[in-house]
């Protein structure tokens, strides 16, 4: 069995930016033309980065708070951000055909929140991916889990599809209970997603270390937005995220779990495109907040 590498004097560089090869996303510049085409609708060229709005959280745990009606509370906010990650059920039930944003598809599944969680398979074939005009597809993967290599190679099957079709990959990383939420876990799971193909990755932020987890990761990553947080919290959590290396944010409860959605996405968007500071951008929240709720008594 190979050795753990254990040494602390790691050096990431985290100083030095990636080298650019004449095109604006990391790590994939050689990539054929439709494939950067795709990448070019999740990540806004202008800036690099992705404002992504995650409700594919119905795959493993059903109807989750906020996404009992996703017709009534996402259709309405969807447009506002730069990609919709959903599974294909949702979209091709409930999201009109005229949404011109870019579409993130779940495609992997199996087991719900009532069994072990890594035990995945490949839940949508690529032919159909092709059919639904998807930008990218998405395969969770569980380093460390009880079926750590069965959820890999989810990943990789689904990496050779996509070369077939130019569409990429997304890799999210899962991290069980049983496993420390640090950055040298999340720099262990984001390597080795990158290294074994896919386009980009999505994982966690973490207070200590972040910088070193994006400057280890060659392609682009995308900080899943978590659990519900407060909401200047969660835009401290977004800025830190981005100014670390982040290559934008990929949010679902902070969004359609806050009181004013509308205006929250709009404050992560400015903080992920603008680089709001966390306080302005909450100022921002509180005023389109307020507007909202006068928008919908005035409805009423």
């Amino acid at each position: 069995m190979p050795e753990a590498d254990t040494r602390e004097d790691k050096r990431f560089y985290e100083d030095i930016p990636a080298p650019s090869t004449g095109w604006f996303l990391k790590g994939s510049s050689s990539y054929d033309w439709g494939m950067k085409n795709r990448l070019a609708r999740i990540f806004r060229p202008s800036t690099g980065r992705t404002l992504m709005l995650a409700i594919d959280h119905g795959y493993f745990q059903g109807p989750t708070t906020g996404l009992e009606r996703v017709d009534l509370t996402i259709v309405p906010i969807a447009h506002y951000g730069d990609a919709l990650m959903l599974t294909r059920g949702m979209l091709r039930s409930t999201i009109p055909p005229e949404f011109t944003g870019a579409v993130v598809v779940r495609a992997s599944g199996g087991p719900s929140i009532l069994k072990e969680l890594s035990d995945e398979r490949i839940a949508v074939d690529m032919d159909d991916a092709v059919r639904m005009n998807v930008a990218a597809v998405a395969v969770q993967v569980f380093v460390g889990g009880e079926h750590e290599t069965q959820s890999v190679e989810n990943m990789t099957r689904l990496i050779d599809a996509g070369y077939r079709y130019g569409i990429p990959v997304l890799g999210v990383t899962a991290v069980g209970k049983e496993l420390t939420r640090d950055a040298r876990y999340l720099g262990l799971a984001t390597r080795i997603c990158a290294e074994l193909g896919a386009h980009f990755v999505k994982t966690y932020y973490v207070d200590e270390g972040f910088e070193t987890v994006t400057a280890s990761c060659p392609v682009p990553i995308v900080m899943a937005g978590g659990k519900k947080l407060p909401e200047l919290d969660a835009l401290t959590m977004a800025y830190r995220a981005v100014s670390e290396g982040a290559a934008g944010v990929d949010m679902g409860r902070n969004i359609f779990q806050c009181e004013a959605p509308v205006a929250m996405i709009q404050a992560v968007g400015a903080v992920v495109h603008q680089l709001m500071k966390p306080e302005q951008a909450y100022d921002l929240y509180q005023t389109l907040r307020r507007d909202e709720q006068r928008g919908r008594r005035v409805a009423v």
